[in-house]
């Protein structure tokens, strides 16, 4: 018989002082919030950003940021031109040049922070799950849910966007994702070496389970009209790697 992912209803409070549990726990943990992330940004990139005013280049920036995910959602990245970003925002020209000086820059920028994200969230799992692979699988399940959830217009971007990105760009996308990949597979890893669970080739598994998660914020609005909340849909990717994967009784 199967061994089954401790559920996040059946955790007890001390154990979800040190895991991810929920969208609100998560949220509560981590400020990914659009005027967060762009004071990070404003932060990562003064040498270039040219403004003595912190507080208003941050509103500013988000303002970019909203109106160019937005923008790119309805017509994509590349067929958006500057001069319609900086009506749609109500800046001047001049305004968005004191951010970014191409069209590109604004695209790695973008890009930065959804990696930066994901090393953030995922790539530091609790002391307590370094011994036990289960629940260190489960958490980093989890985890992408809830990010890619509280980030869905990031995430969305930098996939949709993902063909028509310059080299670098690609570049940049395709470390992010082999770094979540690695992340599962280590933890498959771990499960095998302990005898927890037989998989028979765990790179590929790992590769495979990515696209379950993906799915969470590239048809967000299919699980949204289900009524598919972000906890129900980690149950039902944990239940499903756990068949997947066989986890013995007692691991």
């Amino acid at each position: 018989m199967a061994f089954e992912f401790a559920s996040a209803r059946e955790a007890t409070s001390s154990a979800a002082s040190e895991n991810i549990l929920s969208l609100k726990a998560f949220q509560a943990e981590y400020d990914f919030s659009l005027e967060a992330i762009c004071a990070r940004m404003l932060d990562r990139h003064r040498d270039t950003i040219r403004t003595q005013k912190p507080h208003i280049a941050v509103t500013k920036l988000a303002r970019i940021i909203r109106t160019t995910l937005m923008l790119s959602n309805r017509k994509g990245f590349h067929s958006m031109s500057l001069r319609e970003l900086a009506k749609v925002s109500g800046l001047s020209m001049g305004a968005l040049y004191t951010y970014f000086d191409s069209k590109d820059t604004l695209l790695m920028m973008i890009l930065g922070e959804v990696s930066s994200a994901v090393s953030t969230a995922l790539g530091c799992p609790p002391a307590s799950l370094a011994d036990d692979p289960v629940r260190r699988l489960r958490w980093l399940l989890e985890t992408h849910v809830y990010l890619t959830e509280t980030m869905q217009p990031w995430f969305l971007f930098a996939y949709m966007e993902a063909k028509a990105f310059s080299k670098e760009g690609r570049e940049k996308a395709r470390r992010s994702e082999l770094a979540t990949e690695a992340m599962i597979a280590d933890a498959l890893a771990d499960v095998v070496r302990r005898k927890q669970a037989s998989v028979p080739n765990v790179e590929l598994t790992a590769a495979l389970i990515k696209p379950l998660l993906q799915d969470w914020y590239v048809k967000r609005g299919k699980y949204r009209r289900r009524g598919v909340t972000p906890e129900q849909y980690v149950e039902a990717v944990a239940g499903f790697v756990q068949g997947a994967i066989s986890l013995r009784r007692g691991a």
